[in-house]
């Protein structure tokens, strides 16, 4: 079968791992583990960076670190990938966000049985029957355990801003003390992945400040030229993937489209998504076609204050100071003479 290299149709699913994905990968990787202290994981970064795409390479990656458990045991997930939901409500929907967890732990595989939780005669999760089946209790009972039986070793929740955005600021910190003690009955670390509103919930308490660490996913940025380097390689996979619509062309404009995008891999893939549907339309690629998918100025500008403000918040947040060791000596204890 001869693969059409100038459509648009192969960016569907197209999922790169560059360097920045990579790096927060490797610190998720040293910060999950049963014992930890961290029982709440904040990644956070700019809108269009590509933390759904992070998401779920971590969530695979997991999965794939598991494979000779789960070949022992079949009704192992040891990651789960969850979106927080926006459900239109004023208020966050726990009740949603329980049965999406639900519906991604049910797979069909045998697990122990119990009398609230998996059928034994199915295999597969259900509710007890009568009018608390659907209760906000009877629905967190079943994640928890749900979550313990298929150890469950992390779970990433993604839009996780959407706890923030749908909740009353005084109840914000309510939202986080419940993911909390799911986290904990449950021994399941929470991957909260958002945008730089979640750093907002580390203000809410000593307590929770000390349990929860604070990822940054950047943006690769202009100034430093690694990050040049880095962007650049992102461009050229984009335009190996559809060679016969870009030809060699596509990276001689690198620069520019770093610019317009802000380094953000996200927004870089809509805009060239945009642009490939643009030249198929018009019967070939050309440098107006991919100028009218950039970005607007005005929708630069406005993504660029929110990250400089976010950037800015988080800053502070990440830095860490190590006193320096005393080198002088202990002052001899002399007896008078």
């Amino acid at each position: 079968m001869t693969v059409d290299t100038t459509s648009a149709d192969l960016f569907n699913g197209m999922r790169i791992k560059h360097t920045r994905i990579a790096r927060v990968m490797d610190d998720l990787k040293t910060l999950i583990y049963p014992t930890s202290q961290d029982s709440i994981l904040l990644v956070c970064g700019p809108t269009g960076v590509g933390k759904t795409t992070l998401a779920r390479h971590v969530v695979d990656a997991g999965v794939q670190d598991a494979t000779r458990e789960m070949q022992r045991d079949a009704g192992l997930i040891p990651a789960v990938y969850v979106q927080a939901p926006s459900s239109g409500e004023s208020q966050f929907s726990w009740k949603l966000f329980y049965q999406r967890i639900l519906a991604q732990l049910d797979g069909g595989l045998p697990l122990p049985r119990h009398d609230f939780g998996v059928s034994a005669h199915t295999g597969r999760l259900v509710r007890p029957f009568g009018p608390s089946a659907n209760s906000l209790a009877a629905l967190r009972t079943a994640v928890e355990r749900a979550l313990r039986e298929r150890g469950t070793q992390f779970l990433v929740i993604d839009e996780a801003a959407h706890l923030i955005r749908q909740t009353r600021r005084n109840h914000l910190e309510i939202q986080l003390d419940t993911l909390k003690s799911l986290a904990n009955e449950s021994g399941t670390q929470m991957v909260l992945v958002g945008s730089y509103d979640l750093y907002a919930l580390m203000s809410l308490s000593g307590q929770l400040a000390r349990r929860t660490h604070v990822l940054h996913f950047e943006r690769y940025r202009q100034d430093v030229p690694e990050d040049i380097r880095a962007f650049q390689a992102c461009v050229q996979k984009f335009q190996d993937a559809l060679p016969g619509l870009w030809g060699q062309r596509l990276l001689t404009h690198a620069e520019a489209l770093q610019d317009n995008t802000l380094g953000c891999i996200g927004t870089l893939s809509s805009v060239l998504t945009r642009a490939a549907k643009l030249a198929q339309s018009r019967g070939g690629w050309s440098v107006d076609v991919l100028r009218e998918a950039l970005l607007t100025e005005a929708q630069r500008t406005k993504i660029l204050e929110e990250i400089l403000d976010g950037e800015a918040a988080i800053n502070p947040g990440l830095t860490r100071t190590m006193p320096k060791a005393s080198t002088g000596r202990r002052p001899e204890n002399r007896k008078a003479a």
